[in-house]
């Protein structure tokens, strides 16, 4: 009909950082194949002639962000802020990721990437994350101000994705990144570990000691075979070779026989405190196309699908980096 729509559970109708954040690799990569330049260029405003998806970025990294951040929620019409919330997991998470992969993609030539890379990673670090009483490093969400002392599974990604920035680092920022990367691998562990199932839920909060990276609201508790865990063990691994990620990866292969194995393929389970779970009676694609494929690289020598030669797009389809010109 020509006619656009938005789903309900979006903001007023506003775009959602992570998806129109999230087009640079593929967009970028299929104009390079096709050698047609239309996927990748658009003449409109605000800079008539750029690539489209840099438009798009040129947007975000002029617009005024609140603390340095970028919240979930864009008006398409005013090009402003809908919402001031600010989640490194579901709505916001690939967003942050494509920025440091479009930089690798590129050979290190995108700057403009690797800069907005670096500077939300530091508005992240400064305003969201924290260190529970029990020591465990994770990343709250931001509500106009106030923080929610959650993380969602989606956001365990972030562990991958800072040590694959750390690893281009260099000095103290390498060091630091590459630790917070660790701890926070290690914070998504934890949900997994303090679960009867061995499975990690689909958010987990802070509130008290006593109940720290355990979904504490039966809405949070189920599990729906979601990648975003094993995706940060394999870039841990290959970037570190620390044997735990092989452990902690086995210890998730396990799980899943155990768990959601069913007759005809793998099951989400609807609670993972409990040793006999319901299923939810899906498979979702991702499970192939992402938490398979990760776990399958983890015990992959290095050179499968290097890291050197190859970025993956948030679901987890290789992209090669672009060492010369694709022509020649």
């Amino acid at each position: 009909s020509g006619m656009s729509w938005s789903w309900g559970w979006a903001s007023a109708g506003s775009s959602i950082l992570a998806e129109f954040g999230t087009l640079h690799l593929e967009f970028l990569h299929l104009s390079q194949l096709s050698g047609n330049p239309v996927f990748a260029e658009k003449a409109s405003d605000p800079q008539p002639g750029l690539p489209w998806v840099m438009n798009i970025r040129r947007v975000l990294s002029r617009v005024e962000k609140p603390q340095g951040l970028y919240p979930n929620f864009l008006s398409p019409v005013t090009g402003s802020w809908v919402q001031h919330h600010v989640s490194i997991g579901g709505l916001g998470d690939s967003f942050y990721e494509y920025l440091i992969k479009s930089w690798l993609m590129s050979d290190k030539k995108d700057s403009e990437a690797k800069k907005m890379y670096d500077d939300a990673l530091e508005a992240i670090e400064k305003h969201l994350v924290k260190k529970s009483a029990g020591g465990l490093t994770y990343i709250a969400e931001w509500r106009g101000g106030i923080l929610d002392h959650k993380m969602g599974h989606l956001a365990c990604f972030s562990g991958g994705m800072i040590a694959l920035g750390a690893e281009h680092s260099t000095g103290e920022r390498r060091q630091r990144h590459m630790e917070l990367a660790a701890e926070i691998t290690s914070t998504c562990h934890e949900s997994y570990t303090r679960s009867d199932t061995k499975l990690g839920p689909e958010a987990f909060r802070f509130d008290t000691v006593e109940s720290e990276a355990t979904a504490t609201r039966l809405s949070e508790r189920y599990y729906i075979l979601r990648p975003e865990v094993v995706e940060s063990y394999m870039y841990l691994w290959r970037l570190t070779h620390h044997p735990k990620y092989r452990h902690w990866g086995w210890e998730v292969v396990q799980a899943l026989e155990k768990h959601c194995r069913v007759e005809a393929g793998f099951s989400g389970i609807r609670d993972v405190y409990t040793t006999t779970p319901t299923h939810d009676n899906m498979q979702q694609s991702f499970f192939l196309a992402e938490t398979l494929k990760y776990l399958y690289l983890l015990f992959c020598e290095d050179d499968v699908l290097s890291l050197e030669d190859w970025v993956f797009n948030t679901e987890a389809h290789p992209l090669p980096i672009n060492h010369t010109d694709l022509k020649a």
